[in-house]
């Protein structure tokens, strides 16, 4: 019996600031809606040197210390399983900047679910 899969690893990360979180408006590739800023895992790359890199990336800011908080998964489709490590961050530096991913902004924590929150991701 074979013990190998196809298996897709990501993050997102929810980056505290006060009362408000950092969230992003994702545009195309048929995920539209409000997420958590994050991405996908490169090939021998680190999860949580991942989670610095995207949020980097998507957001201009440089977190520190992410502290895993979570793991949501699904089987896709095709068979492939989908794995989201979740992390959040309250040290942070930068200049928040939106990226071609889609639009970032603060929002007040208990006001996230209630916004247009993207498939998979109200259950966290």
């Amino acid at each position: 019996m074979e013990h190998t899969e196809k298996v897709i690893l990501t993050n997102l990360c929810m980056i505290q600031d006060g009362t408000k979180v950092l969230v992003e408006e994702k545009v195309g590739k048929g995920a539209d809606g409000i997420i958590f800023p994050g991405g996908h895992v490169e090939e021998h790359e680190p999860i949580v040197d991942a989670v610095i890199r995207e949020m980097k990336e998507e957001t201009g800011l440089r977190i520190e210390n992410p502290q895993l908080c979570g793991v949501k998964e699904w089987i896709n489709e095709d068979g492939s399983r989908y794995v989201v490590f979740l992390f959040k961050a309250n040290q942070f530096s930068g200049e928040l900047v939106s990226s071609a991913e889609g639009r970032v902004f603060w929002v007040e924590k208990d006001e996230v679910l209630k916004t247009n929150w993207i498939w998979h991701m109200d259950g966290l």
